[in-house]
């Protein structure tokens, strides 16, 4: 932002038309530039020809301009100063394939169908012609919104965002994130109507539709659905028919994805006009990145954490990304493999989680080494800056599209990357769908002697923790249940599962009553109990599959290939499913698998308080506190006392966090009592006015109510008649006895006469 009080940001208003009307000829200049050269519907610039050597870069002073055919530089393409030197300041000088593709096709104005491969650069592919259409139509703050980019996560959105503010920061457009997770909505709803370029997830782009006043999108140039096979599932198939039915038809629309959608009815519904179908990868050998070595390996279900436990003991030095099916199993496994001490800092990342704590965690695991366990959140177009070492799998992806997008976390660009499958048996029929898929994963054996078992570990922290017995019990159930969702039954089939051998792996004592399974196996057999067959040699590190290694990796040490090679076989066999080893079994440690419940021994030994050091050594308890360079191992006073002073500080801190969120809970908890007792003084108020409402009715009405005693009047000033109705009509002969009757008529005559 320019400073108006410095005078060497100050133009004379001769400079400032002079600069319009520079914008407006190069604006002229693009537009000729871009109709001059528009290729024919269909054409693929990545099979022209190459550009001669002599070929001009940019507009030449006779009027010739550069052909898009064998273009491979940002400079040689129809684009704004102000983009190039956005792009050039971001270290963009060479575009890739999905780029080079693209562009000649969106710049002028065509609808996109575009699919890559993960880590392609498919997001300048979009944020390029949107910054151009808005700057060749002179778009300003008061036409409106212009663009809206929608991505399915609130990462993903966070992400284009900083990419469209880098590459477009000469330019005069604003533009919003607009995600959910936070407390500014009404701050958003200030500002959202003076905003030209939005990046949003679909929930809160609607919530503002819905909410906003004056919220207008009748304008809009370009629409950019990012991840479009995700956000035309449905799972936002609601959202999405809202937000286009608010949206003009006629507007560019572009579509980008690893996995790209070809269903018409997806494309009705986006009034998409004779789209450009770009796939710069649809006739490669492979399609995931191929500097990525892929393994798979069969694990039995109740094997998966032992098997998980044990590859990250082995990895230690890498950056490790962890996928599990639900939020549930990631806080378990979590808080669980983080009370055990792996010897390198765990993270997690899932849905529940606040928008702010999210990206906290995210930036931490590009900065840091360490092991992220995380869902399906991170596994679409978030790129860790080449932070990702290994993808592990725990649990199978729900197709093919998914394995894509979650191995795609790694291997970005033109860096290396490993990643690793684990599938139980009931899973097998995925290998052949990846393969048929040209996906090219090598099949390895697992070698069960090298497995580090953590069932027993696991069952003696859910007795120490009972939290963590609860969080077992929430990703024993949630696991079960988004098998029992999945579609593809050929795969996915929870009565082919060992249910209770799963439980005892989590450590839990008992295996939980799941209310759908109940109901499911009336009638039928029950599942699988019995420990699944184990396979011979654990799968080998991958760093030695290859010969040759990929560039941009980081050698191997000597000591850590050793320890990769005790736990992960050099042995590489074809992925013939159904060939596991020689069918040794073995069970978990935690339990015996019988019917009957057993009592804990509540004799067993405990276990002592441990410290362990980076390269997860155990120490003695007070080894931090000790003078260990001397080796006498006495304890340092000054190290103790400032250990206690920082205790207590944080003590302190607890204590005023406690007192703050007991104050807001028992304020709620007066507002929710005065509340309820408002609602019950004017219920009572409502029946209250019912009932005189009906006790003022007819007669009729009334049938089968009490009888309340009429009142009598006597000595009334009214004339005899009226007297003798109300008395006719007040008195009630079955309700008096025979004295009262006469008393009666006395009183009556004598007030006749009188």
């Amino acid at each position: 932002m320019r400073n108006p009080k410095s005078k060497k940001n100050k133009f004379p208003r001769k400079r400032k038309r002079d600069l319009f009307a520079d914008e407006a000829n190069e604006i002229e200049i693009l537009n000729s530039w871009i109709e001059s050269g528009k290729p024919e519907s269909g054409w693929n610039p990545l099979s022209a020809d190459p550009l001669p050597a002599n070929a001009p870069i940019g507009r030449t002073d006779e009027g010739a301009f550069s052909p898009y055919s064998g273009c491979k530089l940002f400079a040689q393409m129809p684009l704004s100063n102000r983009t190039k030197d956005g792009l050039s300041e971001s270290n963009y000088t060479k575009m890739t394939d999905i780029q080079r593709a693209s562009l000649p096709h969106s710049l002028c104005g065509r609808d996109i169908l575009g699919a890559a491969k993960t880590g392609s650069g498919k997001t300048l592919a979009f944020v390029i012609p949107v910054l151009e259409k808005l700057y060749r139509e002179r778009w300003g703050k008061e036409d409106g919104v212009g663009s809206i980019i929608i991505t399915p996560t609130r990462e993903l959105a966070s992400q284009i965002f900083e990419v469209l503010n880098a590459v477009g920061k000469h330019h005069d457009f604003s533009s919003g994130l607009l995600i959910g997770g936070r407390k500014d909505v009404g701050t958003e709803k200030e500002h959202v109507n003076d905003l030209n370029i939005l990046v949003c997830t679909p929930g809160r782009l609607l919530q503002h539709m819905d909410e906003t006043p004056n919220f207008d999108c009748s304008q809009l140039q370009v629409l950019v659905l990012d991840e479009a096979d995700r956000i035309l599932d449905i799972g936002f198939k609601q959202a999405l028919n809202a937000i286009i039915s608010q949206l003009p038809k006629q507007r560019q629309t572009l579509l980008f994805s690893a996995t790209q959608t070809k269903s018409v009815q997806d494309l009705a519904r986006l009034s998409l006009k004779d789209p450009e179908y770009i796939s710069v990868h649809e006739k490669s050998e492979t399609a995931t990145p191929s500097r990525l070595q892929q393994t798979a390996i069969i694990v039995p279900l109740e094997q998966k954490l032992d098997m998980l436990w044990s590859f990250i003991k082995a990895n230690r030095k890498s950056n490790i990304l962890v996928f599990l099916s639900t939020c549930k199993q990631v806080k378990f496994v979590f808080e669980a493999f983080k009370k055990l001490h792996p010897g390198i800092p765990l993270k997690c990342l899932h849905g529940r989680m606040k928008q702010d704590r999210r990206m906290a965690i995210y930036s931490q695991f590009c900065e840091q080494r360490s092991v992220l366990f995380s869902t399906d959140v991170a596994s679409r177009g978030l790129d860790f800056n080449k932070a990702v070492d290994w993808v592990v799998q725990v649990d199978c992806p729900e197709d093919v599209a998914s394995y894509i997008h979650r191995v795609g976390r790694t291997a970005r660009y033109n860096s290396g990357g490993r990643s690793v499958l684990f599938l139980s048996l009931s899973e097998e029929q995925m290998l052949k769908k990846l393969q048929s898929a040209k996906i090219p994963l090598q099949f390895r054996e697992v070698n069960t002697k090298r497995l580090r078992p953590v069932s027993s570990l696991l069952a003696a922290k859910l007795v120490e923790y009972p939290d963590l017995r609860y969080l077992a019990q929430r990703a024993f159930a949630t696991y079960l249940k988004s098998i029992h969702k999945q579609k593809d039954k050929e795969i996915f089939d929870v009565m082919k599962l060992p249910i209770k051998a799963f439980a005892a792996s989590l450590g839990l004592p008992m295996t939980p009553k799941i209310r759908f399974l109940n109901q499911k196996n009336k009638g039928k057999t029950t599942p699988i109990e019995t420990s699944s067959q184990h396979v011979n040699d654990v799968v080998a590190p991958i760093s030695e599959v290859p010969t040759e290694m990929a560039a941009g990796d980081e050698p191997v040490t000597e000591e850590e290939e050793a320890v990769e090679s005790d736990l992960l076989s050099t042995k590489a066999t074809q992925m013939d499913v159904g060939d596991h080893g020689d069918g040794n079994t073995a069970m978990p440690g935690t339990r015996i698998l019988k019917n009957k419940k057993l009592k804990i021994n509540q004799h067993r030994p405990w276990g002592t308080r441990k410290v362990f050091d980076e390269e997860g050594n155990a120490l003695p308890p007070l080894a931090a506190l000790a003078d260990l360079k001397s080796g006498n191992g006495i304890l340092q006073l000054d190290k103790v006392k400032e250990r206690f002073r920082k205790l207590k500080e944080e003590k302190e801190e607890w204590d005023k966090e406690d007192k703050q969120q007991n104050k807001q809970r028992l304020r709620e908890k007066k507002n929710k009592e005065k509340m309820k007792l408002k609602r019950a003084k004017e219920e009572e108020s409502e029946a209250y006015q019912e009932e005189e409402e009906i006790s003022g009715s007819d007669v009729e009405e009334n049938v089968g109510r009490a009888a309340k005693r009429s009142k009598k009047y006597f000595g009334s000033d009214s004339d005899n008649g009226e007297k003798e109705t109300k008395l006719k009509s007040n008195i009630s002969t079955d309700a008096i006895s025979l004295a009262e009757q006469e008393e009666l008529a006395l009183k009556l005559l004598s007030s006749m006469h009188s």
